[in-house]
């Protein structure tokens, strides 16, 4: 079995200091009863470092990140996150090391606090200042750089200010891999992007990691140190943003994104062509894992 390429230097952010934050070797993952939605994929990303995610839709970024986030099981040595397999230590999660918002996490959080629902009449000021063992400081400057106002009744906000005070919440207790599936899709350009700016001095200041998966490229350009393109579940490009000449043509990240995409979708169509599958459904393989994937209890937290 042949592994795609890294998706990032071996080396760490100071040239072998520390050891990777995230691992992953030759990762193929699927479904119970369904085809595989990763493919012999390998990753490494060195403390510090910012990746940005990005691909089709169903190209498996999702699956990916619940993967890294210890949601399902896979083989202790495939998938290491802080030196640690990311299902079977459970405290990755439950120190806070290991963090992940995402769709799921934003239906989780839906009971904050005392039972309360985030929809609810409820003041933000009372959840955010409900959660224990929290920096002051941290805190208040997290309501700041969101622009959550306390008093607001998360029964009455916008679908914008809910998820700023979500956000809020998510980012309380320092973390030191942090994974991230579309979390801003409400939030306006402002927010977006003073949020961009409070992960980079995460990473350049505290050392933590972060994976992005998004489709919203405004303002990114200078953002990743590393980068992570994925086409039918398999890394077909990635690696430091130093080494992805498309990258460096002074075209918009949205611009380059949009050309590999488009690319995708016209190979996809002249292979259907070739092959007559153009209305042929996919067949569900036998499973052939010796693992079948899980559900771990961190994916209900």
């Amino acid at each position: 079995m042949t592994a795609s390429p890294p998706l990032a230097a071996i080396a760490s952010v100071a040239a072998g200091d520390t050891p990777d934050s995230v691992v992953v070797r030759c990762l193929s993952f699927s479904f119970p009863f369904s085809p595989p939605v990763i493919h012999d994929l390998s990753l490494e990303l060195p403390r510090g470092s910012r990746c940005l995610l990005t691909g089709a839709n169903g190209a498996g970024k999702t699956s990916l990140l619940q993967v890294l986030a210890g949601k399902y099981m896979v083989g202790q040595d495939t998938v290491r996150i802080l030196g640690r397999p990311a299902f079977h230590d459970i405290q990755l999660v439950a120190s806070g090391d290991l963090s992940y918002l995402g769709p799921q996490w934003r239906r989780d959080i839906a009971f904050a606090g005392n039972n309360v629902p985030m929809q609810g009449d409820i003041a933000a000021g009372q959840m955010l200042m409900g959660v224990e063992g929290v920096d002051p400081e941290r805190r208040d400057r997290l309501i700041k750089l969101l622009d959550v106002d306390l008093s607001w009744r998360l029964n009455k906000v916008s679908d914008g200010q809910r998820r700023r005070v979500q956000i809020c919440m998510g980012l309380l207790k320092p973390y030191q891999v942090l994974l991230l599936d579309e979390i801003t899709v409400d939030m306006d350009v402002v927010g977006r992007l003073d949020l961009l700016a409070f992960f980079t001095q995460e990473c350049e200041e505290r050392g933590a990691t972060i994976i992005y998966a998004t489709h919203i490229f405004d303002g990114l350009e200078s953002w990743p140190t590393h980068f992570a393109y994925l086409e039918g579940g398999r890394a077909v490009r990635g690696g430091p943003v130093s080494g992805i000449p498309e990258l460096h043509t002074g075209s918009k990240l949205l611009h380059v994104v949009e050309g590999w995409l488009r690319q995708e979708k016209a190979e996809r169509r002249r292979r259907q062509a070739a092959a007559g599958e153009q209305a042929a459904a996919p067949v569900a393989p036998r499973i052939s894992h010796p693992l079948m994937p899980s559900k771990h209890m961190a994916f209900f937290r």
